[in-house]
C-alpha cells in the first residue's frame, strides 16, 4: 500500500483518479472519520472492499459526485429534499433509488442507497472521477474505526492499492437517516 499526503495526492490527482476509475481500493480522510472506498460502479472493485471488511452481506454508501447525480437516481420529495439541503454535512441519507443501475449491484442489498456528501476536500474525488464512491468505515465490520494510520488494521491494508494520510481525524462515523419509509428515523453513531 502506498501513502500520500495530501500534498501528494495534489501533485498525483490525475494519475490518482484514474487508478480509481481502473478499480483501486483505496483509505481516505472525511468530514468525520477515515473511510475505504472505490468506484461504486465497478463490481470486482466494490468485491474487494468487501473482501478486505469482511462485509459480504450489508449494504455499503456512497459519496455522490454532485447533488445533481442524487436528484437523477434517487427519489427526493419533501423531506428528502429537506434533509439533502443539509449536504455537504456530516449526514448518510438512506434513500430509495430510481435507478438500480445507478452503482454496481453488489453494493446495496435492497432498493435504497446510502448518500453521503461530506463537508470536506475528499467530495472532490467522486466529482472528478464522475463517479459515486464507496464510503465505509476504514476498518474490519464490526471492528473500532480507523482515526489514523496507526489505527489501520494489518488486514485492511493487504487489500489497499493506496492511501490519503491527512493524519489524525477526531471524528465520529456520520449520523445516518433512514428516509425511504414514512417516518424518519435519525441514528447518530459514536
Amino acid at each position: 500500500m502506498r501513502v500520500y499526503t495530501k500534498e501528494e495526492y495534489e501533485q498525483k490527482k490525475p494519475e490518482l483518479i484514474e487508478k480509481i476509475k481502473q478499480g483501486a481500493i483505496f483509505i481516505y480522510p472525511t468530514d468525520t472519520i477515515y473511510g475505504i472506498g472505490c468506484d461504486a460502479t465497478n463490481p470486482q472493485a466494490v468485491k474487494k472492499v468487501r473482501l478486505a471488511k469482511g462485509n459480504f452481506a450489508r449494504p455499503f454508501s456512497v459519496i455522490a459526485p454532485e447533488k445533481e447525480w442524487i436528484h437523477r437516481n434517487c427519489e427526493l420529495i419533501g423531506k428528502e429534499e429537506e434533509w439533502l439541503e443539509k449536504l455537504p454535512g456530516p449526514y448518510t441519507l438512506i434513500l430509495n433509488m430510481k435507478s438500480i443501475n445507478c452503482v454496481a449491484e453488489n453494493v446495496t442489498t435492497n432498493d435504497s442507497l446510502g448518500i453521503r456528501i461530506p463537508g470536506h476536500w475528499c467530495t472532490e474525488i467522486a466529482r472528478l472521477a464522475n463517479v459515486p464512491i464507496i464510503t465505509t468505515s476504514a476498518n474490519l465490520t464490526g471492528g473500532l474505526f480507523m482515526t489514523s494510520l496507526n489505527t489501520l488494521n494489518d488486514e485492511i491494508k493487504k487489500h489497499v492499492d493506496f492511501m490519503i494520510d491527512t493524519g489524525d481525524i477526531k471524528g465520529k462515523p456520520s449520523t445516518i437517516v433512514h428516509l425511504y419509509d414514512e417516518e424518519i428515523k435519525v441514528v447518530a453513531r459514536n
